[in-house]
């Protein structure tokens, strides 16, 4: 059985950058698992305004990221980042013979249903 302290340590928290966007905030917080793994996980905030309750909540969505995808993630972050700033799609590794192709990403045959994930 686990105690307190153990579950505390768990999620401690040993850095953190909040980033201003607009009408977002986003938290880039790194913890430590108690087996001293380090971890990412980014929290998207929005602050809103609730008519029922009449007054301003704050709507968070939040990814971890593990240390043995950070390469992955990063290299399709800059691919997107690159097409968005620059409107030319990527060329695909077509030899790779994997349908995630070489950015890890999916390609436009894939059939994901986003709103389905995680239910």
């Amino acid at each position: 059985m686990e105690d307190f302290r153990g579950k505390e340590r768990e999620k401690e928290e040993v850095y953190s950058k909040a980033v201003k966007a607009g009408k977002r905030t986003y938290f880039m917080d790194v913890k430590e698992t108690k087996s001293g793994e380090r971890y990412l996980t980014i929290t998207e905030s929005k602050r809103l305004f609730d008519e029922n309750l009449n007054k301003f909540v704050y709507d968070k969505h939040k990814i971890f990221l593990y240390k043995e995808d950070f390469d992955n993630f990063v290299e399709g972050l800059q691919t997107v980042i690159r097409f968005i700033q620059t409107g030319e799609a990527p060329v695909e590794d077509t030899l790779s013979g994997d349908s995630f192709g070489t950015s890890g990403g999916f390609s436009a045959q894939d059939d994901m249903e986003f709103e389905n994930l995680g239910k």
